[in-house]
């Protein structure tokens, strides 16, 4: 059972209390509205501005009672000077070939997702997603929405697909929405390099931002969306530098 809430244009809902994900001993919960009509990608550039993430044909945002640890997070990249550590990450994974295709689930890339998952988040929410799920989550999309593919040799030496991030195109950026990546590749950084190669791809696109999602304080895995230079926060509905 979800609460409803209405404004104007839109129709809003928040879920149910359930046990959060990330950190011990808390609840979650989240406001959410559907994504449709065909001013869909409008509505969803506004709200990723102020603090909403997409899931399908969804935008929501955490609404959690008693915790206001998940802050959304954007690198703007005109202010981005890379360290020497992501010149090396960059030097590194430089043999990789990006390639842009259409939001289309495909065998390859559902394969690689798994072997992601059983090895990363193997007791993860999305632990259980089989094709159908994963081919939803790439494809029911009201806005615009692409895949990066990331191609290079795997250990034999043959072509073949090693990272992906589900991406949409905003009007101000890229919102990096999923990534995933051949968990033998864990120590080229994937995870990294793909946030450094979209903050080149918006550069080159004349936008301004690079959207990670949320930064959870007191979340280990979450810790890296705030090490970047010009990592921007919102914060009671401002964006400002991060300080952490």
């Amino acid at each position: 059972m979800t609460e409803q809430f209405t404004s104007s244009k839109l129709r809003f809902y928040l879920t149910e209390p359930q046990p959060c994900p990330y950190l011990p001993n808390r609840v979650e919960r989240k406001i959410f509205t559907p994504l449709t009509g065909p001013y869909a990608a409008d509505i969803s550039d506004e709200l990723s501005i102020n603090g909403f993430r997409r899931s399908q044909n969804v935008a929501y945002r955490p609404q959690c009672p008693g915790c206001n640890a998940c802050i959304a997070t954007r690198i703007v990249v005109n202010r981005f000077e890379p360290s020497r550590r992501d010149r090396r990450v960059m030097r590194k994974n430089a043999v990789l070939r990006r390639e842009v295709k259409p939001a289309i689930a495909t065998e390859e890339q559902y394969q690689l997702f798994r072997r992601y998952l059983t090895a990363r988040h193997s007791e993860g929410g999305m632990a259980q997603m089989d094709a159908y799920d994963y081919a939803s989550m790439i494809e029911d999309s009201t806005v615009r929405t692409q895949v990066i593919e990331y191609w290079g040799d795997d250990e034999d030496g043959d072509d073949a697909l090693q990272a992906v991030c589900l991406i949409d195109v905003m009007a101000d950026g890229l919102s990096m929405v999923y990534s995933f990546f051949d968990p033998g590749r864990s120590r080229d950084s994937m995870g990294r390099f793909m946030i450094l190669d979209h903050i080149e791809i918006v550069k080159a696109l004349e936008l301004r931002h690079v959207y990670l999602g949320y930064w959870i304080d007191g979340c280990q895995k979450m810790s890296y969306k705030v090490e970047f230079p010009a990592t921007e926060v919102l914060v009671a509905g401002h964006w400002m530098p991060s300080s952490a």
